[in-house]
Formats: structure tokens, C-alpha cells, sequence
């Protein structure tokens, strides 16, 4: 047997789970769920998204670790919550082996909650590529409301992959695939090692900051740049106008001189 054959046997029975019940969780037969458990045949990349999900685990712990009564669940969690575990990402590339910069349009944001680790949902999402982010994994997202002024709704941002979530930067901001808010773009504190939960501000005043828990959340992506069709508008002070006012003063008598 496998460590992941093992895996799967061991979370199943400590669920106290048959392999019928089991198996109608994850949509298959009970036939191969017991080739799973017997070492005869390995799941598919989705059957371990799956698995990682029910059971609240890394797909990297179900294949790599051996997952026992001596282990401590929570403390393999733990190690996924710090970012020393990294994430199955979905991505594509193009005919020149670039990866593409997939865009999750505003009328799929729903859809993309539940495929968003799935390469052949992925794969069907709008794709560019911007030679300017070449280093990385990026994905671009359409955001919604009026929560993060002065970027209008439609305004879109483009997020590079946050692999260890130790690493988020506090005030810096970023798209997050949470499961209880949806997709959210906003400015980020962390607190990861207090108490295992960030704080999302909104740019907007208007809106009152709120924690979330990293548990619930499934991505994060920091924001590098915005596609927008409203253009800023120019910010003149006062002092920036009586410059401005002064110097034609100046290049008019200049003129009536010559």
C-alpha cells in the first residue's frame, strides 16, 4: 500500500465513514475507492482536491506524510495554515510555454468558488499573457462595488499567486477566494501567527473592516496591476494652479517683448 492509499483508509474509518458513504461523497464508484484504499490504483489530481477538502487537509500531506493515530491532525493543518505546505494550483500555458494570465469575469466569480482547483474549468476562463509578469503565477479578477474607491466596479486587477501565506505584506492589497465573502479585493493586515486571522479594510471609509479566518479562505493573490476604461482624473491643487498661472503670466510678456 501507498502512503496515500493508507491516507484514504485512515481518514475514512476516523470519520467513522463507510466506503459507500465515502465513496458517494466523492462521486465514484465504491469499486475504486477500494482500489484506492488497496493500493491498486491512484486517484485523480481531483478525487485529491476532493479528499483534501473534506477532510480540512493539504493535498501535499495526503501524499507525502503518513496520516496516523501517532500524528496529530490539527498540528499538519497548523503547517498548511503557516504556509510551509504550498496549494495545488490550476494553471495553463500557452504554444510558447508561457503560463497565461487566466481572467475570472464578474459573472463567474460563482462558478469559480467551486473550480477554481480544477485545470479543465481553468482552462475554459478568458487567457492572456503580459510579457511584464513572466516571473510567477498571475490571475486576473473583475471586482465589484464601490469598496475599494477610487478603482470603479468593473475595474480589473491583476494578483500574483501568494504561495506562503507568511510572506502577505500588511497594508499591501490583494484578491482572496474566501468561502464565506466569495472573491474580495482589499487592503490586508495579518495576523497569521496570533491568531490565525486577517483583517480586510476597504479603501472606502464607508465600509467597516471585518476578520477573516485563514481557514476560510482557498487563495490569495497580491495585487501588481489594474486594467481600468475610467481614466484619473487630474488632481490640481490650488498652489499647483497659481503656478501654473504665474508661468503663462511670464511667457505672455515674454511674447509682447519680442
Amino acid at each position: 500500500m501507498t502512503l496515500i492509499s493508507e491516507n484514504i483508509k485512515f481518514l475514512r474509518k476516523q470519520q467513522s465513514l463507510t466506503q459507500e458513504q465515502m465513496s458517494e461523497r466523492l462521486n465514484i464508484k465504491r469499486s475504486l475507492l477500494g482500489a484506492y484504499e488497496e493500493g491498486r490504483a491512484e486517484p485523480s489530481l481531483n478525487c485529491l482536491l476532493l479528499i483534501s477538502k473534506i477532510f480540512e487537509l493539504p493535498v501535499e500531506a495526503l501524499i507525502q506524510e503518513k496520516i496516523s493515530e501517532g500524528n496529530n491532525l490539527q498540528q499538519i493543518k497548523k503547517k498548511d495554515i503557516e504556509g510551509n505546505k504550498l496549494r495545488v494550483l490550476a494553471v495553463t500555458v500557452d504554444k510558447d510555454d508561457n503560463e497565461n494570465i487566466h481572467l475570472v469575469p464578474q459573472k463567474a466569480a460563482a462558478g469559480y468558488m467551486n473550480g477554481f482547483s480544477d485545470p479543465e474549468y481553468v482552462s475554459e476562463l478568458p487567457k492572456f499573457y503580459l510579457p511584464i509578469f513572466t516571473n510567477g503565477t498571475y490571475r486576473a479578477f473583475e471586482i465589484k462595488g464601490d469598496s475599494m474607491l477610487p478603482l470603479p466596479t468593473g475595474s480589473i486587477i491583476i494578483g500574483q499567486y501568494v504561495e506562503n501565506w507568511k510572506n502577505i505584506k500588511d497594508d499591501k492589497t490583494y484578491v482572496l477566494v474566501t468561502n464565506s465573502e466569495g472573491i474580495v479585493y482589499k487592503r490586508v493586515y495579518s495576523s497569521i501567527k496570533e491568531n490565525e486571522m486577517l483583517r480586510l479594510v476597504s479603501d472606502n471609509k464607508v465600509y467597516d473592516p471585518y476578520e477573516v479566518n485563514i481557514n476560510d479562505i482557498n487563495e490569495i493573490w497580491e495585487a501588481k496591476a489594474y486594467i481600468c476604461t475610467d481614466f484619473p482624473k487630474a488632481d490640481i491643487s490650488l498652489e499647483k494652479l497659481s503656478s501654473m498661472m504665474v508661468n503663462l503670466q511670464q511667457e505672455m510678456q515674454s511674447i509682447k517683448k519680442k
